[in-house]
């Protein structure tokens, strides 16, 4: 049952509470200055270095003076600082995108930024130091516009240096949660509400944070389920729906050899989906080739130029059919795009150039537009 009324700030330390017992440390940060000092002392355990004065000068160089969405990529690449003891660079790790734990997960609330008014900051979230996550709350039951126009004024007035690096932000009343990326102009199509694996809304903001607020889990978001969009700059937090497939198909590419399919319906994001399962599949160690098979030749270049909006030369393209057989030999080719066509006119007219494979995972994903007469609110769903 629901109370009836909970303040802001009481549903701030619940929010807190739950977080420290999800293993995070609460640390007590009230202003910028008190922020920088404790991203610096994170760093220095996170990369077991002790950085001087004028090293940690350079780090904060090369991080800050960045838009939103260079901030983005900047954090999902390790900085190359000039040390003292030898006046070489070295890199130093600000956040970790494949062994997740190892990041260093805080919590902190009210931090004070001077901008054109005070401003406060209700929840925030750190790894490794960095802000990452900020949580806007209002009492119970209020509008939730509210917090989402007080997160566009904290962006005009007085978001700067280390929190150009938000990824997530979340507005909440308790009874009903959304989260979405940071980026300058928000779209409110991009706000969302977080489901379950059966597609029910998951609007409690306790729940959603233990669903998604895990610190591993967190680290995962960010490193697999967000898309940086090279062409608009701008920031993308999946879907849960998108993200559930992802999970299922790589899931299913790492356990089992069975075929599967998944479909959406138009307008649900099918491009990011195929792309960010093709992305996580490259690493994996079982999987020698991942191809795209399209079925049509509108299609196929319509998709190679999201693809390319996401990741520039991201994939091996194949103008011709010819085209495959290089593509196949480059062992650093790990993604494919072709038709259906002509993958099957190359395996015809020249069988020898893929023999090679012939005992190994090659993950093959068939891309197809179709047009639904009815769909189920523009969901997703997998059979395995």
């Amino acid at each position: 049952m629901e109370d009836i009324y909970q303040s802001e700030a009481e549903l701030e330390k619940e929010l807190i509470k739950n977080l420290v017992s999800y293993t995070y440390q609460y640390v007590d940060i009230k202003t910028y200055d008190d922020l920088v000092s404790n991203f610096r002392k994170q760093i220095g355990i996170l990369n077991k270095i002790n950085l001087s004065d004028k090293e940690f000068d350079r780090l904060m160089t090369s991080m800050l003076g960045h838009s939103r969405f260079e901030s983005a990529k900047n954090l999902r690449q390790d900085q190359e600082i000039e040390f003292d003891s030898d006046g070489k660079k070295h890199s130093v790790k600000i956040f970790d995108r494949t062994d997740w734990c190892k990041n260093i997960y805080q919590v902190t609330n009210q931090i004070i930024m001077e901008g054109k008014h005070e401003n406060r900051y209700d929840v925030t979230i750190l790894i490794n130091g960095l802000p990452l996550v900020q949580i806007e709350l209002k009492r119970r039951g209020m509008d939730l516009r509210k917090a989402f126009n007080q997160i566009c004024r904290y962006q005009r007035e007085s978001y700067t240096g280390l929190f150009y690096y938000i990824q997530v932000f979340i507005i909440s009343n308790g009874v009903n949660t959304r989260y979405y990326a940071n980026n300058t102009d928000i779209n409110k199509d991009f706000i969302f509400t977080w489901q379950d694996i059966n597609n029910k809304p998951i609007n409690n903001l306790i729940s959603f944070a233990g669903e998604r607020l895990i610190p591993c889990a967190l680290a995962k978001t960010i490193s697999e389920y967000m898309v940086l969009d090279n062409s608009n700059k701008n920031l993308i937090a999946m879907r849960p729906y998108q993200v559930r497939a992802v999970e299922a198909l790589v899931n299913l590419a790492k356990t089992t050899k069975n075929n599967a399919y998944i479909w959406h319906t138009t307008g649900s994001g099918k491009t990011i989906t195929s792309f960010k399962v093709a992305q996580i599949l490259q690493t994996l160690p079982n999987i020698k080739k991942v191809v795209f098979l399209i079925d049509r030749k509108d299609l196929n270049t319509q998709t190679a130029g999201e693809f390319n909006k996401f990741e520039k030369n991201c994939f091996s393209d194949t103008p011709t059919g010819k085209d495959l057989i290089p593509a196949f030999r480059d062992s650093t080719a790990n993604l494919v795009m072709t038709t259906i066509q002509k993958m099957a006119n190359a395996c015809k007219k020249f069988p020898k150039y893929f023999e090679p494979y012939k005992d190994s995972t090659i993950f093959i994903t068939i891309l197809s537009k179709l047009r639904l007469l009815r769909t189920p609110s523009q969901q997703l769903s997998w059979h395995l």
